[in-house]
């Protein structure tokens, strides 16, 4: 039985992915700021090092994972001139600086197995662009090159480190995106999802969390062991332009 941690599991693709593998027979750790009940789950806030760092001790104490799903993270919308420092701040903070410091503490575990999974959850913002999305965009352009570099460095010990690349998400984070994005833009809620979210993508609707749940628990089997470095996308068609 595998040990399988992550991060932002209360609700949207983390616990879909949370789910998923539990019901693959594997041990889940799940992470999140909301309290969530049972003695394998632990609140922290990942905005600060300190958050991190706890909960990668707390895995430690349980004797390491086998797969690190690094997938916590929220939006915030406003353009750049007005975007504000904390929120820029909290967002590298919970989508870069914690996916470094879980991964650089849960690796040497792994190396030591010889073998291990880290699958970070992206963005089609890891790769294009949007505007307002300043501390978003930055934060999972970021993390690819983390997943990047983690793969050459992990590739020889066995362990493999992608990024999931989604487009939206049938989630509350996309969900609560949609009054922002009207504001900022102009247009009315209702025109946001068909003029905003899904005017570039070749399939028109939104993905769902179990969708990406998939492609992760793919990820983390042996099929997928010459995988490592990749972005991959499930965007429907979205970055095909």
């Amino acid at each position: 039985m595998r040990t399988v941690l992550v991060t932002g599991a209360a609700s949207g693709i983390g616990a879909a992915i949370a789910d998923a593998f539990a019901a693959a027979g594997d041990r889940v750790l799940r992470v999140d700021l909301r309290p969530l009940p049972g003695e394998d789950a632990m609140q922290a806030d990942l905005a600060a090092p300190e958050g991190a760092l706890r909960v990668a001790a707390w895995a430690r104490e349980r004797g390491g994972v086998d797969v690190l799903v690094n997938n916590a993270g929220f939006q915030h919308v406003a353009p750049l001139e007005a975007f504000p420092l904390e929120a820029w701040q909290r967002m590298l903070g919970v989508m870069l600086t914690a996916p470094f410091l879980l991964t650089r503490a849960l690796l040497p575990g792994m190396k030591e197995k010889g073998w291990g999974r880290i699958i970070n959850l992206g963005s089609i913002h890891s790769q294009v662009a949007s505007p307002h999305k300043a501390g978003y965009v930055s934060a999972k352009h970021g993390l690819l090159g983390l997943t990047r570099v983690t793969a050459l460095e992990a590739g020889p010990y066995g362990v493999t480190a992608n990024l999931i690349c989604p487009a939206y998400v049938r989630t509350p984070l996309v969900e609560g995106q949609i009054a922002d994005q009207a504001r900022t833009r102009g247009i009315p809620e209702d025109e946001v999802i068909e003029r905003v979210m899904l005017e570039p993508a070749a399939i028109k609707r939104l993905i769902e969390p179990e969708e990406v749940a998939r492609l992760a628990l793919f990820l983390a089997s042996d099929a997928a062991g010459a995988i490592t470095g990749a972005c991959l996308p499930i965007d429907l068609g979205w970055t095909a332009r």
